[in-house]
């Protein structure tokens, strides 16, 4: 479950992507390989099964949660 993260707060990609000119047709992140195409890297992951962490264009910090239900 994609994730966007700021200081006080964890949103959804709908709540964000929606008004982003990098979104796609349906308001979604662009995803590339399981990756946010628009953001950028921001640290190795400490284990090579940890997602890397990315920085979307508009500052927020995108992270892959587990799904709860899986």
């Amino acid at each position: 479950m994609l994730m966007l993260l700021t200081a006080q707060e964890i949103l959804s990609p709908g709540q964000v992507c929606r008004h982003c000119v990098l979104a796609n047709d349906q308001g979604e992140p662009r995803l590339h390989n399981g990756k946010v195409r628009c953001g950028r890297s921001l640290l190795s992951p400490v284990l090579a099964s940890e997602p890397l962490p990315q920085r979307c264009p508009m500052g927020f910090r995108v992270v892959e949660l587990p799904n709860p239900t899986a």
